[in-house]
């Protein structure tokens, strides 16, 4: 059932903050709202609220709570009712979302959203309320990050661990009361450290400990081990950049042609599901690589990725390409496309004009190129007959498998799917912009294969193609980098490109 703002009471939207880095306003509250939510599953987009508890202090105490059940107006998954104990008898009387929105928005108006791993709880109050078109926009404190900076050298921040080392009673866990009010005793006792005694009384925190609470407000949507120190020296320019995880090792590689901008945009985006929350506080360190420009940066990105294969990283780890496109012509003067063993070709001096991972995706990448170029599926190797093929039958090929159709004119159409995948010279360089200044990179083609890429002084010259190969790194060619350079000669790029056909 669709819900809007007049119904539930909520007034006004309030205008979305700034999109800037981490521009949290740090014009400090007195207030927060520690926040715990129960959930149906891990992911906002498609998920539900079934309780909330917010505990509201002061700077020096508790001074004020609210909790409530909520009906997530779904069933409740088995598995989330052994993790929670919430079934769905227990919230079947429960308010729905928009019946306490107008509480919520009061209750936390004014104050910083304060969570254990703030993105989770912040992400799907932020869901809940664009459903029903109010945009929910709050400062946020992550205690996860708090505690870091505060109790450094714990082997584990989890919230049951991190109770437990700092003696803090953990009730009901895998509730929102019960962890809620664990997590308000843990920012209480978080306020306290450093806070020197005045005039008897414990209610002046430290200079220190205020600065620190500002900065962590500026810098909540960070990965707890990442510092804004790190994210401030990252060079705006082109490159590819690495996540390392707390044993050191890469998890995931990205490339930009602003590192640090597109780092930010990282760390900026609403929390999606439970794997991206992972990821995100699995991030340790931060390394680079400049590129240069872009072209160079997604071609190291891509060798990297096939390199190292980082667990987070899902598009372009496949690293062996077996398979091969072929292009041959036939006793009748029909040029034929074909698949094949990259290493086995029937005919020795046959090279492969594409290369794909496998079998299954050379016939997929086939079929898509009959169907787009109107070629005939039989002289593609795609349907085995003595006759006409399939497509003929049904009127969608025009004749070439029974001669119906003359070479010429349906060469021609063959041409046009070749051009599509592969190169418009057969070799050639591309010079674009180096690191730095009085540098140039190159990146190498030579007879419709990639070679590599390197840099070289404004100074170089070459007379040869040879010269150009002697001053790259060689990398594998495959279907993904293919791609990127015939995205890059089809785009308006101000490269140099030097023809050697």
């Amino acid at each position: 059932m669709k819900r809007n703002t007049k119904n539930i009471g909520l007034g006004k939207e309030p205008v979305e903050a700034s999109a800037g880095a981490f521009d949290q306003d740090l014009n400090q509250s007195n207030l927060y709202a520690i926040v715990d939510i129960e959930t149906t599953g891990g992911q906002p987009h498609q998920d539900k609220i079934t309780e909330i508890a917010i505990f509201i202090h002061d700077g020096d105490r508790i001074v004020d709570k609210y909790h409530t059940l909520i009906n997530p107006e779904r069933p409740i998954p088995y598995f989330i009712t052994q993790l929670t104990g919430i079934k769905d008898d227990m919230v079947q009387e429960a308010p729905k979302f928009y019946e306490v929105a107008k509480e919520i928005v009061e209750f936390t108006e004014g104050k910083v959203f304060v969570a254990h791993n703030v993105r989770f709880d912040y992400s799907f109050m932020k869901k809940e309320f664009a459903d029903l078109g109010f945009t929910f926009q709050r400062k946020t404190l992550c205690t996860v990050r708090l505690s870091r900076a505060l109790i450094p050298g714990l082997p584990s921040y989890s919230l049951g661990k991190l109770c437990h080392s700092v003696d803090i009673p953990l009730r009901q866990r895998h509730r929102a009361i019960g962890d809620a009010e664990a997590t308000a005793l843990l920012f209480d006792k978080l306020l306290k450290i450093n806070k020197p005694v005045v005039d008897g009384n414990m209610n002046m925190a430290s200079e220190n400990t205020s600065q620190l609470l500002k900065q962590e407000i500026k810098t909540s949507l960070l990965p707890p081990a990442i510092s804004k120190e790190q994210v401030d020296a990252l060079p705006m320019v082109p490159g590819v950049y690495y996540f390392h995880n707390e044993e050191g090792e890469v998890i995931y590689v990205g490339k930009s042609i602003n590192i640090k901008k597109r780092i930010i945009q990282h760390f900026n985006i609403d929390y999606k599901s439970r794997k991206s929350l992972d990821f995100k506080n699995s991030i340790t360190d931060i390394t680079y690589e400049l590129m240069g420009n872009e072209l160079v940066a997604l071609l190291f990105e891509s060798a990297e990725i096939k390199r190292m294969k980082p667990q987070y990283n899902r598009a372009q780890r496949r690293s062996v390409f077996n398979t091969g496109i072929f292009v041959y012509e036939d006793e009748n003067g029909y040029k034929r496309l074909t698949y094949g063993s990259v290493n086995k070709a029937d005919n020795e001096s046959m090279t492969p004009i594409i290369a794909l991972s496998n079998h299954f995706k050379a016939k997929g990448f086939l079929f898509h190129k009959v169907a787009k170029y109107n070629l005939c599926q039989k002289l593609c190797d795609l349907y085995k007959t003595t006759g006409a093929c399939f497509d003929y039958q049904v009127h969608q090929c025009n004749g070439a498998c029974i001669g119906k159709e003359a070479p010429e004119i349906y060469n021609q159409r063959v041409e046009e799917a070749i051009e599509s995948f592969t190169y418009e010279h057969d070799s050639f360089v591309i010079v674009g912009k180096g690191r730095e200044p009085g540098e140039k990179s190159v990146v190498v083609v030579e007879h419709g294969t990639y070679l590599g890429f390197g840099f070289v002084d404004q100074t170089f010259s070459a007379s040869s193609l040879s010269d150009f190969k002697d001053a790259i790194q060689r990398y594998n060619d495959n279907k993904d980098v293919q791609q990127i350079i015939r995205n890059h000669i089809r785009s308006k790029h101000k490269d140099k490109v030097l023809i050697f056909d």
